[in-house]
């Protein structure tokens, strides 16, 4: 058989497949219904009590009303973080490049850490609804839009890709064409987001959550019984060196070592979640700063049991592929269809449990979609629209504002799939991409809470190089991968083992670029752009703290005595408060020796 006809035969998604992926799709409806008559029902008791509406209604919209339960918001802040990007992207990079990547789950403790005692008590005191209000009240408007504009950039950089992925794993299940079926998903995402409200989408996002499990359980388990049980996919995994110790060398363009993994991984984490609106308007959402603080450690529980499937995950499919792999063979025409593949003949037997599958990989992508949009109706409201409109917003016309900008940007990410299709694998691309935007933003938010000194002048110059540094790295680097003169080496491979025809010989591949080309820790004199991409975001950000710190201590135009402490981390408002208190304490030190100075004078006298 030849490797295309195989590959139509694989794609077996009959009507019970169909059936429970709509059947994902109608709870999701059925829910954001559900909660669109709740927020009229508390629109007509709002009118009856006389409170005061378009703010109540807003509220309710963006952050249910900061009533939230944990146990939803943490289920919620799990399935926005684990996009379809983790769930496809991160077995490929193992299976490409071995589990050195899974050291990465160390960081995400750090950044749990940075998290509860740095920036949430912070934003949680201040009781915002958008996170960019931090930057009016801690520097002036101009950098509260500066941090706006660059988390739209963010999403418009972000959510096309996660809509593209989980239609390439429903065209590896279907052969349906990925514009077809993004556009009949996507209408779905954007239709409970409108109507529902931060509660629709936190209630969907627990179901999505459940389902992701569910899928990957099953691939998990059924994988790992069809090719002999764990020790072979260890034993097969050792023989290739995917399992690996820590990588401690210094070189930055190394794709993975413990240094990227893990500074750059905080910061990476970070953007994901100390700044960005998507997350903190979950944790925002809960009544108090305890209720939050527990959420950060349950999120991260769940995050890192994921991160351990899919790791798992890219093992199985070295495991089940050792002897024919199917990106040289061409059996998955994308790197990032190599998990839909492997669905395809572990499952593709069993009527419905294909179907669950792409329910889960859309699960995920939908949940980040759907936060994305809430986020940005959050966004545009406040940070855009209330800043420059004089006269206070009717309930009426702060819920038109908030379900167009859901509608309007829905349509953009699902026209942008169109460019996202070009670019290369979704993991490496997406943190890329995102770091343009969120390098500087984070540097921003670091120089607030952290350093008084930095003032709004030198937060604004600061983000604005940066920006300018990362877009040009962002672009050089893409491509570079685009064109092929950036290439990384992969982990041994063979398709010496083939049971079908294909175009190639047969033969079995050292570790070599996966594609051709030089690779990155070769040689070649040494270029900015080309270090690990797990660094683009921890560079934009010291890059921004550098400047703005710099910049504003030569300026001397910051003022301490004047800073509000409540803007700034527990401990540096402690250490402010102290010095206030020794600066007002001096004066009344130096009167006291004044008078026992002149007392004693008189007593000589």
């Amino acid at each position: 058989m030849h490797v295309d006809e195989l590959r139509i035969s694989l794609q077996s998604f009959g009507w019970p497949d169909y059936v429970v992926f709509c059947l994902m799709l109608a709870i999701c409806a059925v829910i954001g219904i559900h909660f669109c008559l709740q927020l009229r029902r508390e629109s007509r008791q709002l009118k009856a009590t006389g409170a005061e509406e378009a703010a109540n209604s807003a509220a309710s919209y963006l952050v249910g009303g900061r009533k939230m339960k944990i146990f939803p918001i943490t289920m919620s802040l799990i399935s926005s973080f684990i996009s379809g990007i983790t769930l496809l992207g991160t077995p490929t990079e193992v299976y490409l490049y071995g589990a050195q990547y899974l050291y990465i789950m160390g960081s995400l403790v750090l950044m749990g850490l940075c998290m509860f005692y740095i920036f949430l008590p912070v934003f949680h005191e201040l009781n915002l609804i958008s996170t960019y209000k931090y930057l009016e009240q801690r520097y002036n408007r101009s950098l509260r839009l500066f941090g706006s504009i660059m988390f739209i950039m963010a999403s418009l950089l972000w959510l096309p890709i996660v809509i593209y992925v989980p239609a390439i794993a429903f065209n590896q299940a279907t052969g349906v064409n990925i514009h077809i079926v993004t556009p009949c998903v996507c209408v779905v995402c954007i239709f409970y987001t409108c109507i529902g409200g931060l509660k629709a989408v936190v209630w969907t996002d627990v179901v999505q959550t459940l389902i992701m499990f569910g899928a990957m359980a099953l691939v998990l388990i059924k994988g790992t019984l069809d090719i002999g049980g764990p020790g072979v996919v260890w034993q097969r995994a050792k023989q290739t060196a995917r399992i690996e110790s820590p990588n401690f060398t210094f070189d930055l363009s190394e794709r993975y070592t413990f240094y990227s993994l893990v500074l750059g991984g905080v910061a990476h984490w970070l953007k994901s979640n100390a700044i960005s609106q998507n997350m903190i308007q979950r944790y925002l959402s809960l009544p108090t700063l305890r209720h939050a603080r527990i959420a950060i450690w349950t999120f991260i529980v769940g995050v890192l049991a994921f991160l351990a499937i899919c790791g798992y995950t890219g093992l199985l499919i070295y495991a089940t592929y050792a002897d024919c792999d199917p990106l040289e063979t061409k059996l998955a025409q994308r790197n990032d269809q190599l998990l839909p593949l492997l669905v395809m003949e572990t499952l593709g037997s069993y009527p419905g449990l294909p179907g669950v599958f792409v329910a889960g990989v859309f699960s995920a992508a939908l949940s980040s979609l759907s936060t994305g949009l809430n986020s940005l109706s959050a966004v545009v409201l406040e940070d855009f629209v209330k800043t420059f409109r004089h006269e206070p917003l009717s309930e009426a016309q702060t819920s038109f504002v908030m379900r167009s900008v859901v509608v309007l940007f829905g349509v953009i990410f699902v026209a942008l799939v169109f460019i996202v299709e070009k670019l290369g694998a979704v993991l490496q691309l997406t943190i890329t991409l995102t770091s343009v935007a969120n390098g500087p933003l984070l540097g921003i938010f670091t120089s607030g809470v952290l350093l008084p000194w930095v003032n709004s002048k030198g937060a604004l110059l600061g983000g604005i190089s940066s920006l300018v540094v990362m877009a040009w790295m962002c672009i050089k680097a893409q491509h570079d991968l685009v064109t092929g003169d950036l290439v990384y080496q992969r982990k041994p491979y063979s398709t010496l083992g083939c049971n079908y025809t294909f175009s190639g010989e047969r033969r079995a591949f050292s570790s070599l670029p996966l594609d051709g080309g030089i690779s990155a820790a070769s040689d070649a004199p040494f270029q900015l752009y080309r270090i690990s991409y797990l660094y683009f975001t921890l560079f934009g950000a010291l890059l921004t703290i550098i400047v703005a710190l710099v910049t504003s201590l030569l300026l001397r135009e910051s003022d301490l005595d004047a800073l509000d402490t409540r803007l700034l981390t527990p401990f540096v408002r402690r250490w402010l408060e102290r010095r206030r208190s020794r600066r007002t304490q001096l004066p009344a030190l130096k009167m006291v020796k004044l008078g026992k100075r002149t007392l004693g004078q008189d007593t000589a006298t």
